[in-house]
């Protein structure tokens, strides 16, 4: 039976929200039809946005349903970018912290190639936080838009989005919020974040601070394939996609209600269980992380020891390198990741922690461990059983390098 340490990839569908797909995908109808099975699948595809609203504390008219994170941070970061250009051409800079998703990155510089945009890469310390005086200074009065993970996907450490979304209020440039990883595991409240951002700041016309926020159903027990975008009553997004005008015409086309039905499912029971589960992972993974630094000499934690997600522990082995960790460990029975992409069967170095300072190196030894909702203390002892084998056998094979 396989030890399964990587929720933060994916984790088990929920079996409510299995059965609320079952029970939703029996129904015929499309929910722009204006016959009685069309208007019944409007029903519960409504019912589902308000679940999910109330979850993400925002209102209904605000989410936009979508395939996932990926399209939905493709339609913030396009869309925010396309329609502030649009209304002001010298606004063609984006903020963009070193050591965001790759969904992120690859958007951005897509608009650098295509669009002509400029980049501007605020700091991450040792730690993974964001240097808010970097990002502060970077929100000039030429800026289309700024972007932040809630929390790095690969180290997990928690960044500082209250803060990040008042300068970008008092700068009157819009923000988006990356909380595919964070929602329901952290509170990531859009209305509370707006509320907060906006205590003791002027801010420029109304543009700026948090305007949009993605997350991803199978992040948190829901099924691949839908996500949702919250999109404030006051942005202004270009839509990616155009057709019948579905969604505040942010997003055209058919809308899956069998899987948005599922997605509210699972972020309801995601976030009623957040603050118990949040305290029972934190303990699971911080007895994993002292037994692994205890049974692997030279080990380290990576990221912020105190404020990062409850289920995530990313360490360094130095000398191994991380997929062979990981090959290791899958012989062994464990699931694991390394976080960082691998290309043409040579993994690159994780681009979070040469962010973070470290040497290549450092940056191609890592493992990242990822406790979820079905984890238990059999699954750490079961890691911390086969690490120091694994790690053994992935030093003495060395170190890969990309040939240039």
């Amino acid at each position: 039976m396989v030890v399964y340490l990587d929720h933060a990839a994916t984790t088990p569908l929920r079996p409510e929200a299995r059965e609320a797909w079952l029970e939703a995908s029996a129904n015929v109808g499309n929910p722009s039809s204006i016959h009685t099975a069309g208007q019944s699948a409007r029903r519960s595809l409504e019912e589902a946005r308000e679940r999910l609203a109330a979850a993400l504390d925002c209102d209904a008219v605000e989410v936009v349903f979508t395939s996932g994170g990926t399209e939905s941070i493709n339609l913030a970061l396009k869309g925010l970018f396309w329609a502030r250009r649009g209304v002001d051409a010298s606004r063609n800079a984006i903020v963009v912290p070193a050591g965001e998703h790759h969904a992120t990155i690859d958007a951005v510089e897509w608009l650098e190639k295509h669009e002509g945009a400029q980049l501007r890469w605020p700091e991450l310390d040792g730690l993974g936080r964001l240097s808010l005086s970097s990002w502060t200074a970077a929100l000039g009065d030429d800026v289309a838009f700024a972007t932040l993970l809630a929390a790095n996907n690969e180290v997990g450490t928690l960044q500082p989005i209250i803060d990040a979304a008042a300068a970008s209020a008092r700068a009157g440039v819009p923000m988006h919020l990356d909380a595919v990883g964070a929602f329901g595991h952290v509170d990531v409240s859009f209305r509370r974040i707006r509320a907060e951002q906006q205590a003791g700041t002027q801010d420029a016309g109304g543009a700026g601070g948090l305007a949009a926020l993605s997350v991803s159903a199978h992040k948190i027990g829901g099924p691949a394939g839908v996500g949702a975008l919250v999109v404030s009553r006051e942005a202004i997004v270009t839509p990616l996609v155009h057709g019948g005008g579905q969604q505040r015409g942010l997003r055209s086309g058919t809308q899956d209600v069998a899987s948005a039905v599922a997605f509210g499912v699972a972020a309801e029971l995601a976030v009623d269980e957040r603050d118990v589960e949040a305290l029972r992972l934190a303990t699971l993974r911080d007895d994993l992380v002292g037994r692994v630094l205890a049974a692997v000499p030279g080990a380290s934690l990576n990221g912020d020891s105190a404020r990062r997600l409850p289920g995530n522990a990313h360490f360094s082995f130095p000398g191994a390198q991380g997929d062979s960790l990981l090959l290791m460990l899958d012989l062994a029975g464990v699931a694991a990741s390394t976080g960082s992409a691998c290309q043409a069967g040579v993994p690159d170095p994780s681009h979070v922690l040469l962010a973070m300072g470290r040497d290549d190196d450092a940056a191609r030894s890592v493992l990242r461990v990822t406790l979820g909702r079905e984890s238990v203390a059999a699954d750490v002892d079961a890691f911390v059983a086969a690490i120091p084998q694994a790690y053994d056998r992935a030093r003495r094979a060395g170190m890969a390098r990309r040939e240039v």
